[in-house]
């Protein structure tokens, strides 16, 4: 009997429920167990996994990988998906290895370029692959210089940290000065430059930023799977514009993400995403992690979560072509199970009881068919008639 396949997420986005269902369902119909660990006892990842525990806080980040490890030789973890604390870990990779557990993450020195994306910039330029123009600001007056350089150009200005994932911090400028409008509706991205200067003129410490034109869309989001030797398995483009979502084999976003993937080592799944810069594709940000939206590729018929756990594992999926490209798509909430509330919360300090395994989630309400529809996607072409208009 073929013993099941034991998969580890720390601390990683409530989307990656999806990431686990896939692994579950995968085509081999292998059994597959998933632990998970999290800071927040109600993320929905803790309720997807079989089993799961809470993590500590205020651990750093060597700290953490000793925890890490305990999880590895406790859990007999497989495979591990590490998601926070990445580099740290990576850079301990013969430890866990030593403790039987594979990771599916790059090694060290492709991370540590994708860190900063002031040094990812500029290693990807020297490859050839277009960037945006950009300006590195840690003061106010870097600021105003870098947006005056920008709208003199035409262009709207942007800024986001140098360091940081999943559009956290993103930001446009605008000249308009604050007022209602800036307070109606939903809460807007755009932000007043004279409101910017004057916050950093207050803070006690510089800031470090990343400032460049607003790019535009479509974005196209590059998944791979590339294997310890550097060679890419799978390269697939989302495409997202507006809500309208697709996908895309064309060569103008898949060669310059292959370079990438293949130049810098990013072994196993990994993600780079580009915008338009007037007529062209240029670079935006690349991801030394599964995307949220990995799960996505199941509507052109690829499992890439299992793929990723085979190479992991040693055992080579092969070239990974998408049979076909689904039909285009939205994206939409719905719910997912959570685990009972704990009584109360408990400290970083004691020890941390294991979550028990997660009770059987509701059957979901009849929804209309979609062909290669996904758990969280809605195909653009079929509405729910009862929903009403859209939003």
């Amino acid at each position: 009997m073929v013993s099941p396949v034991r998969v580890w997420l720390n601390r990683t986005y409530a989307e990656n429920v999806f990431f686990m269902d896939q692994l579950r369902r995968n085509p081999a119909d292998r059994a597959v167990e998933i632990h998970a660990t999290h800071g927040d006892p109600d993320s929905p990842v803790l309720a997807a996994a079989d089993t799961a525990d809470l993590e500590p806080e205020g651990l750093s980040a060597a700290g953490y990988v000793e925890f890490a490890l305990d999880q590895c030789a406790r859990r007999g973890i497989d495979v591990f998906v590490p998601r926070l604390h990445q580099t740290a870990i990576v850079a301990h990779r013969a430890e866990f290895e030593a403790a039987g557990t594979a990771l599916l993450a790059p090694p060290p020195e492709a991370v540590a370029v994708f860190q900063d994306k002031v040094i990812a910039y500029e290693a990807v330029c020297a490859i050839g692959v277009p960037v945006p123009p950009w300006w590195r600001v840690r003061t106010a007056d870097e600021l105003v210089a870098a947006v005056e350089e920008l709208e003199a150009h035409g262009h709207r200005a942007c800024f986001k940290p140098a360091s940081g994932a999943g559009g956290v911090g993103f930001r446009m400028v605008t000249r308009d000065p604050f007022s209602l409008t800036h307070l109606n509706g939903f809460p807007s991205p755009y932000v007043p430059l004279p409101l910017v200067v004057e916050a950093l003129r207050a803070a006690e410490e510089p800031v470090d930023w990343l400032v460049m034109p607003r790019l535009e869309e479509p974005e196209v989001s590059v998944d791979l799977l590339t294997g310890p030797d550097g060679r890419v398995r799978m390269a697939v483009g989302r495409t997202k514009n507006g809500r309208r979502r697709g996908f895309t084999l064309h060569e103008r976003w898949l060669g310059p993400a292959r370079r990438i993937a293949e130049t810098f080592g990013l072994h196993h799944l990994s993600n780079v995403q580009f915008r338009m810069y007037g007529d062209r594709p240029v670079l935006m940000d690349v991801n030394t992690r599964p995307a949220g939206g990995l799960h996505q590729l199941a509507l052109c018929g690829i499992n890439a979560p299992w793929a990723a756990v085979r190479l992991a594992l040693g055992d080579d999926p092969g070239e990974l072509t998408p049979p076909f490209l689904g039909q285009d798509y939205s994206v939409v909430a719905g719910p997912r199970p959570l685990r009972p509330a704990p009584a109360r919360h408990p400290r970083p300090d004691l020890d941390l009881p294991s979550v028990p395994a997660h009770a059987p989630a509701p059957a979901p309400a009849p929804r209309p068919t979609v062909t290669a529809a996904a758990d969280g996607l809605a195909a653009a072409a079929a509405p729910d008639p009862a929903a009403g208009a859209p939003a």
